[in-house]
């Protein structure tokens, strides 16, 4: 039951690192990435390939770092032409053409079967042990992520980035270049995400082309709108709960007569209907963000 508990929670802190990250994107700027799930995917498999070729767990979190920082511009770049919903189905597409790239190069990604056996930063360590030490890293990483998160939104970047979520035009008015305030955003959050593919890869010692599912991007949404769009406590708080949630109801079977090929059906449902519970009666979350008075003047 403690592994159990221990694995619910580290899984929970890096859903909270993806969460904080889209938080940056959805919640604080407007933008409606349904391809976040591409950023964790990118350092994921960064991690796995660098430990199929024998390099160090570091390097791989870094080649993640580094290759999410760059495509999240690349990305943002697109909403120059683009308006916003087109932008969001792109951004799905983009994480769809990743999920299949992935699917089918078997020489570098291990294609379907995807890669195993990653060598971790604990792997030396007894297996409670090791346990504990992801728990922590994890922890500390996601109270390093949200300090980060909330020092970016409450300093003139953030502010603008409100601006342009809610008055666009007003912001292009007073010389805000958007696209590139958007890139520059993506260049921050992007790696967020990219860090937590790395981790989850080191810490389950694998990586797969399921993991790269569009479900992934919904869940995460999910936990934004549960804990409160735009507010950084919220994500984090969303993410605990819906990861207990859809951990939690995979024990339904075991009190319910649930067929096998069912159950990961119905825990989708049950996140589901817990959604649109929550978008009828509380749209805002359980933390709605509070919006301070933007300083238009710099």
């Amino acid at each position: 039951m403690l592994d159990f508990v221990l694995y619910l929670v580290t899984v929970a802190a890096l859903y909270g690192l993806l969460a904080l990250s889209l938080n940056l994107q959805a919640g604080v700027s407007g933008l409606l990435n349904f391809g976040h799930v591409a950023f964790f995917g990118v350092g994921a498999y960064a991690s796995g390939i660098v430990a199929l070729q024998g390099g160090n767990w570091m390097v791989g979190i870094f080649v993640g770092v580094v290759a999410s920082a760059l495509l999240g511009p690349a990305i943002g770049r697109l909403g120059r032409t683009l308006a916003a919903d087109y932008w969001a189905i792109v951004t799905l597409a983009i994480a769809e053409c990743l999920r299949l790239i992935v699917s089918n190069q078997d020489s570098l990604t291990g294609g379907h079967q995807g890669i195993s056996g990653i060598v971790g930063p604990f792997s030396g360590l007894s297996t409670a042990t090791a346990a504990i030490a992801w728990l922590v890293l994890c922890l500390l990483l996601l109270v390093a992520a949200y300090f980060f998160a909330e020092a970016l939104t409450r300093m003139q970047f953030g502010r603008v980035l409100r601006l342009i979520r809610e008055q666009p035009t007003l912001a292009a008015s007073l010389g805000h270049d958007i696209t590139r305030r958007k890139m520059r955003l993506l260049a921050v959050a992007g790696p967020i995400a990219a860090i937590a593919g790395s981790l989850y890869t080191l810490y389950i010692s694998y990586i797969g082309p399921d993991q790269l599912l569009p479900i992934e991007t919904f869940l995460v949404f999910t936990m934004l709108i549960i804990g409160g769009m735009g507010n950084n406590r919220g994500a984090v708080i969303g993410a605990l709960l819906v990861q207990l949630l859809y951990a939690g109801s995979r024990f339904l079977k075991d009190w319910f007569p649930i067929p096998d090929q069912s159950a990961s059906s119905i825990r989708v449902l049950i996140v589901g209907l817990v959604l649109t519970a929550f978008l009828l009666t509380n749209p805002a979350g359980m933390f709605g963000e509070k919006l301070r008075r933007v300083d238009v003047r710099h």
